[in-house]
């Protein structure tokens, strides 16, 4: 069988996957047709919309696609065709069960943000570790989502033109769509966007089956893990590989789509497939990793002496052509800026969940706004690799306590929690593993003692699950 079919039945097993495991999640949440939606009962016409289903989709997907699909997948990539089973498999049945789940749980609680999900199923200490958390994250991720598209202007425009300047210009239009209501700015140009992201997708696999059919994969063998500095694939790949298989991020972005959806209905094309969507995308990259190079190092190599952005750059260039390559750039490029303003954005309705502003007013929106970009800014300044780091493995973590959220649930009504639960520890196993053994920002121990003690931890925690999982929590609605 030729290698490039690998890329083939990925796409088709991810297709498969929506209509089939995806109808099966929709059946056991069973979302209710004539329940009204948030976006009846708390219209504001600022967060609180109507928008078409097509239009969430394509929303929803530019909000959760920042740079994890590209960036993630081609760093995952040094660890072989291993990366694409992931990007498969965790897509199905972990990455889009969540973003499903943090997208209904918000319509089913009326909106509201991941935080406040979390503390009806799991208690009020989990609710206010949330609040920190996910600000944080959102801040970290908001950074990311500015410094890397700054990186590729830079490169494609005069040198008056740096990156200081970029940087400068996406954190204004960052500070506009974060104040401005969801129907005027993102409502309106993000479809446009998600045009051009599918575009580039589609074009760069085009690409690589006309020029490069015999390079398909040449390095790549099934059970080796060629990484050229010999990192240990568990539980690394799986924290590298986030956006494109699982990201904690979108359970803090679909709250926003939550919010405008007309029918209960309309979750599983917008919530889970906006997921497969962007497993495809992580497909794309992950294969352009593995195929556009001859050889792990040489990748590596690439991404060591600019990051990932230089890959995207030598690629779309060499495979597109100056023009068709230009548009698969600015598709990248568009990818994390159309995440990075709704990062800002969430966290402002976190901040003001916390302190009970209504944001129905410009100026108290501006309250939140201001600080929040001083301390974005500043933290833009700080190593892109240092940030890049903590947003990954802060990521896996919060994909974590949003599946366990979403598994007790379901448990607590009686429902199949082991559509979550299971992923839950899965993920939950790699993360313990990760800071156990990361020498950087871990505890730098012996990766066997990590992996043990990672695999006890998540046993530990799924058996504290089905002890506990039951238990009322004050306060929560259970008619829901």
């Amino acid at each position: 069988m030729p290698r490039y079919m690998w890329f083939i039945i990925a796409t088709i097993g991810l297709l498969v996957g929506y209509w089939l495991y995806g109808k099966f999640v929709e059946k056991v949440f069973q979302p209710d047709p004539n329940r009204k939606t948030p976006a009846v009962t708390k219209f504001d016409g600022v967060d609180y919309v109507s928008m078409p289903k097509w239009k969430l989709w394509l929303i929803q997907l530019l909000n959760i696609a920042g740079v994890g699909p590209v960036f993630g997948p081609i760093m995952g990539a040094l660890y072989g065709p291993q990366a694409l089973l992931w990007i498969v498999l965790g897509s199905i049945f972990a990455g889009a069960v969540h973003d499903y789940f943090g997208g209904m749980l918000s319509v089913r609680y009326q909106g509201a943000n991941v935080p406040q999900i979390v503390g009806y199923n799991l208690g009020k200490f989990f609710k206010q570790l949330m609040r920190v958390f996910a600000v944080i994250l959102l801040l970290l991720v908001g950074v990311v989502f500015a410094t890397s598209p700054a990186n590729l202007l830079a490169k494609l425009t005069p040198d008056s033109l740096d990156f200081l300047f970029w940087l400068g210009v996406i954190f204004v239009y960052y500070f506009i769509a974060t104040l401005v209501p969801i129907d005027k700015l993102i409502g309106r140009i993000y479809p446009i966007f998600g045009a051009l992201l599918i575009v580039m997708a589609v074009g760069v696999t085009a690409a690589l089956f006309l020029k490069m059919p015999d390079q398909f994969y040449s390095w790549a063998e099934w059970g080796v893990n060629p990484h050229p500095a010999d990192l240990p694939l568990w539980p690394l790949m799986f924290i590298t590989i986030a956006c494109g298989a699982l990201s904690g991020f979108h359970a803090t972005q679909s709250p926003l789509m939550a919010r405008c959806i007309e029918s209960e209905n309309e979750g599983r094309m917008v919530f889970y497939g906006g997921m497969i969507a962007e497993g495809f995308i992580g497909l794309v990259w992950a294969t352009v990793g593995m195929t556009f190079y001859v050889s792990p190092e040489e990748l590596n190599a690439t991404i060591n002496a600019g990051t990932a952005s230089a890959v995207v750059y030598d690629a779309s260039i060499v495979l597109m052509g100056s023009f068709g390559g230009l548009l698969a750039i600015l598709g990248v490029i568009v990818l994390p800026i159309t995440s990075g303003d709704t990062a800002f954005r969430a966290a402002r309705l976190t901040i003001a969940e916390v302190f009970d502003l209504d944001q129905t007013q410009p100026i108290k929106r501006l309250y939140i706004a201001v600080p929040l970009f001083a301390l974005g800014i500043a933290l833009s300044f700080i190593d892109f690799n240092i940030i890049w780091r903590y947003f990954g493995f802060s990521n896996q973590v919060l994909a974590g306590i949003m599946l366990w959220t979403a598994a007790a649930y379901l448990y607590r009504r009686n429902k199949l929690h082991l559509i979550c639960s299971i992923p839950a520890a899965f993920i939950s196993a790699a993360c313990v593993t990760y800071i156990i053994y990361e020498p950087n920002m871990g505890l730098g121990v012996d990766i066997f003692i990590a992996q043990i003690v990672g695999l006890v931890a998540a046993v530990g925690m799924f058996v504290v699950f089905l002890m506990l999982g039951k238990s009322e929590i004050e306060g929560a609605p259970m008619d829901v």
